[in-house]
């Protein structure tokens, strides 16, 4: 690993840090090293605040080192154009910043290659691609919603061992190791989508409890037998009675960038079968049902063959007390 890599990954730690809180902003992490070997970090603030870079700028100017000369890493290209705050680029050769080293171009067309263009015109050396994939996976659902105006969709699922969803005589399936981390997935959503059936067996509040951060906005998918009671714990929600495309694109135009479904299995099959699902969450707990009554992940699925089954991609697995959670996502040749 050399230097750009290893302060690449000391910004994309930084970056980490502003993950609830940017939206719907990019999250961005950055570090200047000054001429005089100071090191100094910043993170994307809520929105309206500084932006990464400037926060790392300014962190260099309270402590009395001069930013002339100075390399400036940053998981994103800086923005060019003035929103709620003024353009990075200017704020960076005004700096007197020599060097920028970032990741990835950014997606937006408001930027799109343009702050890459402005520093490399006033004299600045610009450096990319470093540890692109890195971002790539960590900006996934913002980069998503750049390019298809669509939030990012995470389902996520509680299953038995044997692949059910729902255990009769159950309320939960897993610990609370996993419960509480589906709260922190919570808090990384803009929107929570479940189902009338959830709604009416379990009354779910859906919002964000046990660890920091922001409940994300509910909706529920309306059915033929009833709305939302008022006295519901997932009140105050929004009912959605038309299609789910139609809820993305909504979704979307309104600046959601990530959107989970916490619902059932016949809601699971749904976002499944229409290919809206980038990323799917499986909690699966050590307890085997074994109940022909019990309802499986994605109910009524149709029979494949082995050949025809969907594969996806393996992109993590890891140990919540007596729970495994397993994550896969789309395949790349899937991924628009």
């Amino acid at each position: 690993m050399n230097d750009h890599e290893t302060l690449m990954r000391r910004a994309i730690a930084m970056a980490e840090t502003a993950r609830t809180r940017a939206r719907p902003n990019p999250w961005v992490g950055a570090v200047l090293v000054c001429s005089d070997g100071s090191i100094h970090e910043g993170a994307t603030s809520e929105p309206g605040g500084p932006h990464a870079e400037i926060v790392a700028l300014q962190s260099a100017l309270r402590g009395g080192h001069s930013t002339v000369g100075a390399t400036l890493y940053s998981t994103l290209e800086p923005c060019s154009h003035t929103g709620r705050t003024g353009p990075c680029t200017k704020a960076i050769i005004d700096a007197g910043v020599a060097r920028v080293v970032t990741s990835l171009e950014d997606p937006d067309t408001k930027v799109s290659g343009r702050g890459h263009a402005e520093l490399r015109s006033a004299g600045v050396e610009v450096v990319t691609d470093v540890c692109a994939s890195d971002v790539h996976t960590q900006l996934a659902a913002y980069i998503r919603h750049r390019r298809t105006n669509r939030p990012y969709v995470t389902l996520k699922m509680a299953v038995t061992i044997d692949g059910y969803a729902t255990v009769p005589n159950r309320t939960w399936i897993t610990g609370d190791a996993a419960r509480s981390r589906v709260h922190e997935l919570r808090a990384d959503a803009d929107v929570i989508v479940t189902g009338m059936g959830t709604v009416r067996a379990d009354n779910p509040r859906l919002d964000v409890r046990h660890v920091a951060g922001r409940s994300p906005r509910r909706v529920v998918l309306a059915s033929r037998d009833g709305s939302v009671p008022a006295d519901a714990a997932v009140q105050p929600c929004t009912e959605w009675t038309g299609q789910l495309e139609e809820l993305l694109d909504q979704c979307g135009a309104q600046g959601d960038i990530h959107l989970m479904v916490e619902a059932g299995p016949k809601v699971a099959r749904s976002f499944h079968e229409q290919g809206l699902v980038d990323r799917y969450v499986f909690h699966v707990a050590p307890v085997v049902c074994g109940d022909p009554s019990a309802l499986p992940a994605f109910d009524g699925l149709p029979a494949h063959t082995a050949a025809d089954m969907w594969r996806g991609t393996l992109t993590g697995i890891s140990v919540l007390d007596q729970d495994i959670e397993v994550i896969l996502e789309r395949r790349k040749e899937t991924t628009s």
